[in-house]
C-alpha cells in the first residue's frame, strides 16, 4: 500500500515517545524537544536529496506553528504559507494544517484552508499515537497533498506564478 520511498522517507524520521499536549505543562515542554529534532531530522534528510521544501516556526509555547512549503513545476516555485494549531488533545488528535490563500480553490480543502486529510493520513496518524509529530504530518499529510492538489490547481489556473517572485497567487 506505501511505496518505498514514502518507507524510506518514514524510517528516517524520528519516531516520539512522550504522550503530552500543551495542557501538560511539564511533559509538553519534553514533547516539543522531540518534535524540533524530529523536525531537523527530516529537513536535513531533505536538503540532502535536494528535497528542500519547507520551513517552520513556532510561537514560543509551541502551539502556533507557522511558515512557508513550496512546490516546484516548470522550473517555478509556488510559494504558499502554512499554519496550524496544536490541538489541545494533541497528540491523540493530528494538527489540522492550513493554506490559507487556497481557502475555497479546491474541494479537498476545509474552511480557513485546512487541507483534507480525514481519509489518508488521520487514520494512520490514530494507529501511531504518540510515535508521530509534526514532521510526519509534513512528510505524510502536507506533502503528498500539495504533490497532488497544487499541479491541478495550476492545470485549472486556479494557481499562477507571479512573474519576479517566488511565490504563487489563486486567481480570483
Amino acid at each position: 500500500m506505501v511505496d518505498d520511498g514514502t518507507k524510506k522517507t518514514l524510517a528516517s524520521i524520528p519516531l516520539l515517545k512522550t504522550k503530552a499536549g500543551p495542557r501538560d505543562k511539564v511533559e509538553w515542554v519534553s514533547r516539543l524537544k522531540e518534535e524540533y529534532h524530529a523536525l531537523i531530522k527530516y529537513v536535513e534528510m531533505n536538503k540532502a536529496q535536494d528535497n528542500d521544501w519547507f520551513r517552520l516556526e513556532s510561537n514560543k509555547e509551541g502551539t502556533r506553528w507557522f511558515g512557508k512549503c513550496w512546490y516546484m513545476q516548470d522550473m517555478l516555485k509556488y510559494q504558499f504559507d502554512v499554519e496550524f494549531d496544536i490541538p489541545v488533545t494533541y497528540p491523540a488528535t493530528a494538527p489540522e494544517i492550513a493554506l490559507p490563500e487556497l481557502d475555497g480553490k479546491t474541494a479537498k480543502m476545509y474552511r480557513g484552508g485546512r487541507i483534507c486529510l480525514t481519509d489518508h493520513f488521520k487514520p494512520l496518524w490514530a494507529r501511531n499515537v504518540p510515535k508521530f509529530g509534526i514532521a510526519h504530518a509534513m512528510a505524510l499529510g502536507l506533502g503528498p497533498w500539495l504533490a497532488v492538489e497544487v499541479p491541478d490547481l495550476i492545470s485549472r489556473g486556479v494557481v499562477v506564478y507571479k512573474e519576479g517572485s517566488s511565490e504563487a497567487s489563486g486567481s480570483s
